[in-house]
């Protein structure tokens, strides 16, 4: 870990998608410093490039001063700005031979069986990516339907386009896809997917990958509840035994599009330093993420990092923009506070307490072990009984889904007494202004 403490740490370096304390270190920023990136595009570019041992290429890790396990890192985001002009994306199709238990990580060589094989490009299309060592086709995804989207100059909107527009870009796809210089993957836009033609999108660019480094090496890909299922009983380097082993995890990999410019993230501090990465941009998306893929981009994120000591988190915690939380989640008006007042009097209710929004990232094989998990992470932080999260989130709040199969974001108006209890009243209240 870097010894040098920055007030401003600009990251350049990436790992091959993977995220876990023997990764090397990007540097240290001090308590209260700013992180700036320039990332390349998320899952598509990786996922075809078989040296990668995850399906992201994010930042090395970077070391927070002062941040310990057990203590909680706010990540405030500033900015999100996407550099791509243009990207490929749609369903995805795996290609049998390419990959052992999983086609995101154990990549191997379908003829010579050369695992994480070096790999060149050879023209264009599904067929571009090829063993150094014997010249075959050595990618593990292709696409089940497959788009490509050019953007405005000011990426507020896309436009899908057809087989010409797609095999110019695939012809200047490094170029197009504005990879970092460190970049190591093989840009998505060299498979020209040619469908759908003709839709226009709205860009609202977000982060998809953003937290702090496991306990444990995980690929970046997997550190979450959903995707790290997958590790369970694999035969790979990172296989997991079990359920349990996967609650090393810190759920980096949200994919949540309210993570962005404007919201603050609060993430579980596991190991020295905090360890905070950043990567998989996307331009937009539907909530769910329903295709498993969006539109990936490359893109630079300005981000603000202070520590909290001592809060430890069962799991990450994010504070949206006001205008993204679900309406009755939303902090009380002047108005609204002065009715409630007038009928608590009217009623004998000694009490109308205040109350501050904050939501709990659930994880898990499927929607509603998601959002179990997100229940638990609520009681294990509030001490509250399971009855009293469900009526809260119930009565002021809601389940909402980040990803399908299993992210979501449970939000809560949570008493500022409880929020001070714990160490989040002041967090809260800078995020909302009240």
């Amino acid at each position: 870990m870097s010894q040098q403490i920055s007030d401003v740490l600009d990251v350049d370096e990436f790992t091959l998608g993977l995220v876990g304390p023997e990764q090397e270190w990007a540097g240290t920023v001090r308590d209260g410093g700013t992180v700036r990136t320039h990332t390349p595009a998320g899952c598509w570019g990786p996922m075809i490039t078989p040296e990668f041992r995850g399906g992201h290429e994010v930042t090395r890790p970077i070391a927070v001063e002062n941040a310990a396990p057990g203590d909680a890192l706010v990540v405030r985001i500033k900015d999100v700005e996407v550099t791509s002009i243009a990207t490929s994306t749609g369903s995805m199709a795996e290609r049998e031979g390419a990959f052992g238990d999983d086609p995101f990580v154990d990549h191997q060589c379908p003829e010579c069986g050369t695992p994480w094989p070096e790999s060149v490009v050879e023209g264009t299309g599904e067929g571009a990516i090829r063993c150094a060592e014997c010249g075959a086709n050595a990618s593990s995804f292709g696409f089940e339907y497959g788009y490509t989207v050019v953007f405005d100059d000011d990426r507020t909107v896309g436009i899908t386009v057809g087989h010409e527009g797609a095999h110019d870009l695939a012809e200047r796809a490094e170029e197009a896809m504005a990879l970092p210089e460190n970049s190591r993957q093989h840009p998505i836009l060299l498979y020209e997917p040619d469908e759908m033609p003709g839709a226009l999108g709205r860009l609202r660019p977000f982060i998809g990958n953003i937290g702090t480094t496991p306990a444990v090496e995980l690929p970046d890909s997997h550190n979450a509840g959903d995707f790290g299922q997958f590790l369970i009983g694999a035969g790979h380097d990172w296989g997991l035994p079990d359920e349990e082993a996967l609650e090393a995890r810190t759920d980096g990999h949200l994919d949540s599009n309210d993570v962005r410019p404007g919201a603050t993230l609060i993430c579980p501090v596991r190991v020295e330093g905090a360890g905070l990465y950043v990567g998989d941009l996307h331009a937009n998306q539907g909530d769910g993420e329903l295709s498993l893929h969006t539109t990936d981009v490359s893109g630079r994120t300005e981000l603000e990092v202070e520590v909290i000591k001592g809060l430890d988190l069962p799991g990450p915690l994010l504070l949206p923009n006001e205008e993204d939380l679900p309406h009755i989640a939303k902090p009380y008006t002047d108005e609204e506070r002065s009715v409630g007042e007038a009928l608590a009097a009217e009623y004998g209710v000694d009490h109308l307490h205040d109350a501050g929004p904050i939501q709990f990232i659930g994880s898990g094989a499927t929607i509603n072990d998601a959002t179990q998990n997100a229940f638990d992470r609520a009681c294990e932080l509030f001490g509250m009984s399971e009855g009293e999260v469900r009526s809260r989130c119930t009565f002021t709040g809601g389940v909402e889904i980040a990803r399908l199969p299993g992210v979501v974001q449970l939000s809560m108006l949570a008493p500022m007494a409880v929020l001070e209890d714990v160490g989040l009243a002041d967090v809260v209240r800078a995020q909302y202004g009240r």
